[in-house]
C-alpha cells in the first residue's frame, strides 16, 4: 500500500494560456532549429494543407511540459521523470492555446523524499479543439529549507 502525498493534492488542477503571434512561432522554431518552412515561410505555409504558418510541435510540447514546473516550484522541489505528449492536430500561428494539467494520483515515496505524482494533461485552442493529450509522472519533494547561517557570518576576523 502506498503512502498518502506529503507534498500535492490529488484531484488538484493549474493552468495557464498562451498566445501565439506568426513571430512567436517563427522565432521559437529558429531556437530549436526546426527548419521545417511550416514554421517559417508564410507564402509556403499558405499553400499547404494548414492556410499558413503552424507551430513547431516542441513549442507547445515545451510550454505544456513548462508549467508543470513553474506550478509545483511555487512551493515545492520538482523533477519531471516522464512525460507522454500526443499530438492531435496542428497549432496555428494565430491559436490561443489553454494548457491543463490534473493530479490523477501521488504517493509518498520515503526513498526518494518526495510525492510520485501522476498527471493528466492537455491543451486546448480557442476553438475547444483538443491539439494535445498528455500524461506525466514527477517528483515533488518538500521545498528545501535555506541553510542555517553561520554563527560567525558577518563578524570580523
Amino acid at each position: 500500500m502506498n503512502a498518502p502525498p506529503r507534498v500535492v493534492t490529488v484531484g488538484a488542477r493549474f493552468s495557464s494560456t498562451l498566445v501565439l503571434t506568426a513571430d512567436s512561432v517563427k522565432s521559437f522554431a529558429t531556437l530549436v532549429n526546426d527548419q521545417n518552412p511550416l514554421h517559417h515561410d508564410d507564402a509556403y505555409a499558405a499553400q499547404s494543407r494548414f492556410g499558413g504558418l503552424i507551430a513547431s510541435g516542441t513549442q507547445p510540447s515545451a510550454y505544456l511540459m513548462a508549467l508543470v514546473a513553474t506550478h509545483f516550484s511555487q512551493y515545492a522541489q520538482p523533477l519531471g521523470l516522464e512525460f507522454d505528449i500526443k499530438l492531435k492536430q496542428a497549432v496555428r500561428s494565430v491559436d490561443t492555446l489553454t494548457f491543463t494539467w490534473q493530479v490523477r494520483s501521488a504517493w509518498w515515496k520515503p526513498s526518494l523524499n518526495g510525492d510520485l505524482v501522476q498527471l493528466d494533461g492537455n491543451a486546448m485552442n480557442q476553438r475547444n479543439e483538443t491539439v494535445m493529450l498528455a500524461n506525466a509522472t514527477v517528483l515533488v519533494m518538500p521545498k528545501a529549507e535555506p541553510a542555517a547561517q553561520h554563527a560567525d557570518e558577518g563578524s570580523a576576523r
